[in-house]
């Protein structure tokens, strides 16, 4: 099992980060490898993501959801991959998004990527566009507030 984290200050408030990162739908403009989100349900969504030349399709489920505060997710099918995603209010006007991303390589592409911290890369490479995407947006493109209570 591999882990990652990284961090972004993003120059808007937190409700309007938090928001943007509920539109699964939008994650293919920012996100590398990512060609597709559907949104299943509120709580599921079904992903296509090429990397290295290799596509997958796997669903994810968020497991944990407080408005401008956290999101947690993880895989039902397909590759193993978990996370959460927090928001935290630096003032007013700016807000730093933190991710946490576990995940377990398969195949040699991947084993060796993740040993030379390509996916450290990706998550940075992502997180840099997000701050791009939601600055220059200015305002979130939607916003699902919605409370998922983790698991017991």
């Amino acid at each position: 099992m591999k882990s990652i984290q990284d961090s972004v200050d993003v120059a808007v408030p937190v409700r309007i980060a938090y928001n943007q990162w509920t539109q699964f739908e939008t994650f293919p403009e920012f996100m590398g490898g990512v060609e597709d989100v559907r949104q299943i349900t509120p709580t599921t969504t079904r992903w296509t993501t090429k990397v290295e030349g290799v596509r997958r399709e796997f669903t994810a489920e968020i497991t944990e959801q407080h408005p401008d505060e956290r999101i947690a997710w993880k895989t039902v099918d397909g590759l193993h991959h978990a996370g959460v995603v927090t928001f935290h209010r630096l003032n007013d006007h700016s807000s730093r998004v933190t991710l946490q991303l576990e995940f377990e390589p398969e195949g040699f592409t991947e084993k060796a990527g993740a040993a030379l911290g390509m996916v450290g890369l990706q998550t940075k490479g992502d997180l840099t566009r997000f701050k791009e995407y939601i600055e220059h947006q200015g305002t979130a493109t939607g916003g699902w507030r919605g409370e998922v209570a983790p698991p017991a």
